[in-house]
Formats: structure tokens, C-alpha cells, sequence
């Protein structure tokens, strides 16, 4: 009987401890190594960056770049700007606009191609928590080719044909 309560006791312990691992992200190891690298990063940067965001269409002939910039943590400007090949396509005022701090993610400029402003923080979180979930129907994507910072997240769903990718493409991140 007392080897039983033992069995019993082991066989529970190692329920407990494979419930609470957290292996729910595809990628679970570059993601944290990336993380830790961003995290170095940000403390020799004094969390002030730059970082550009470079997105485009199956269905055009251009694509664009949103320039965040980051100030000690504050996001103080956002720049948009689409690639050449746009300017037949796009009325002039698109082609190309700035918001300043206290404009960052206007309404005015909420359905334009620009990606949303976001600290690296609140893109690693976002990563972590919607980009690389496990998913049974999608395919997701890690990078960290800049200096060990990430460079491509997101996933697309099984099945999609055009402009699928959920996530974000960074270029370059500098610190300021």
C-alpha cells in the first residue's frame, strides 16, 4: 500500500509539473532568446529606437515602410511612406506623412496601409500572446536577424492564397 501512495503521489507530481510548463508558442526557444536579446538591447539603448516596419501586396506594384521612433519607452513619431510605383495609384497627400507624438495613430490615419505604432516591448508581447500561438491550421514564422532582435513574426492560415501573413517584418532597428 505505502508503494502505491508513492506511485500515486510521483504519477500527480508529474501531471502538476507538465500542465504548468509554457510551451503554447510555436518557436518557444528562439522567441525567448530573441526576447532576452531585446531586453539587452533596450537597457544599452536606454530604450531609444528606431525601428521600420516594411509591408506590400500581391495585388500592387509597391508596398511601404512605417518608421517608428522611440524615445526613453514613448513612441514620438510614426512615418509613413509607400515605395516607388505608388504615385499612380495613391492620391499625393498618402504618398508620404509624419505624426508627431500627440498624433500617433490618429483617426485620420487609422485605414491607411501604416503599421500601428508599437514599442518593441508591446511587439514582443504581441508576438507572444497573438503571432505565435500554436495553431493546428496556420503556419507561423520567427526570425531575429536583427543582432538577435525580431525581424519576422506572424503566421498565415492554411489555405490563404494572397496577402495572408498576420504579423510583422521589421528591416532595421537602430538605437537612437
Amino acid at each position: 500500500m505505502k508503494n502505491n501512495t508513492y506511485l500515486i503521489i510521483l504519477f500527480l507530481t508529474g501531471i502538476l509539473t507538465s500542465s504548468c510548463e509554457s510551451n503554447d508558442l510555436d518557436y518557444q526557444n528562439d522567441f525567448e532568446i530573441s526576447k532576452e536579446a531585446w531586453l539587452n538591447f533596450k537597457e544599452s539603448s536606454n530604450d531609444s529606437y528606431k525601428y521600420e516596419v516594411h509591408r506590400g501586396s500581391v495585388f500592387t506594384p509597391y508596398g511601404w515602410v512605417t518608421m517608428i521612433t522611440v524615445l526613453n519607452g514613448e513612441i514620438i513619431e510614426r512615418h509613413f511612406k509607400y515605395t516607388s510605383g505608388a504615385e499612380d495609384y495613391v492620391p499625393s497627400d498618402e504618398l508620404e506623412w509624419t505624426e508627431n507624438q500627440n498624433e500617433i495613430n490618429s483617426l485620420e490615419n487609422e485605414n491607411k496601409s501604416a503599421f500601428y505604432a508599437l514599442t518593441l516591448d508591446e511587439l514582443y508581447e504581441k508576438s507572444e500572446q497573438e503571432w505565435l500561438i500554436k495553431r493546428k491550421d496556420a503556419t507561423s514564422y520567427f526570425e531575429s536577424e536583427n543582432n538577435g532582435l525580431i525581424s519576422t513574426c506572424g503566421y498565415v492560415e492554411d489555405g490563404c492564397m494572397d496577402d495572408c501573413f498576420n504579423g510583422v517584418i521589421i528591416k532595421n532597428i537602430v538605437a537612437l
